[in-house]
């Protein structure tokens, strides 16, 4: 009877390893559940891009209008007889700001760089502010 008994714990025990150790095991399933919803979250992304360009093509099969599109907003051409007309916005005053915060960047680097090329030339001199 204790014979028969340590088999059937043996056994159990391995069936039980079995779930969480080796081929079919929960944590495999676990990593392929994960793999497979990032492999599905890639489709997707690249089905849109696929979309895309089928679009584009269908576009581009169908008339001129999206060549004609293309060509005014990417190569900046117009039809004959057109005129050509650029609209300058007149700069809001968070444009300015920064602009003077790229201009007072630049001119920093450039006296720190002009200052590093001085000391470099002549080690020996010292310069003052005064």
């Amino acid at each position: 009877m204790k014979a028969l008994l340590v088999v059937f714990s043996i056994l159990l025990i391995l069936l039980v390893a079995r779930l969480w150790v080796g081929t079919g095991s929960y944590p495999e399933r676990w990593r392929t559940q994960e793999r497979t919803t990032i492999q599905k979250a890639a489709n997707e992304k690249r089905q849109e891009q696929i979309d895309k360009i089928q679009a584009e093509l269908n576009d581009a099969k169908s008339g001129n209008d999206a060549i004609e599109e293309r060509a005014r907003s990417e190569l900046g051409m117009t039809k004959k007889g057109e005129t050509y007309f650029e609209v300058i916005l007149k700069p809001t005053k968070k444009d300015k700001v920064k602009e003077e915060k790229e201009a007072n960047k630049l001119l920093k680097n450039k006296q720190n760089s002009h200052a590093k090329n001085s000391v470099s030339k002549n080690p020996n001199k010292v310069e003052s502010n005064d």
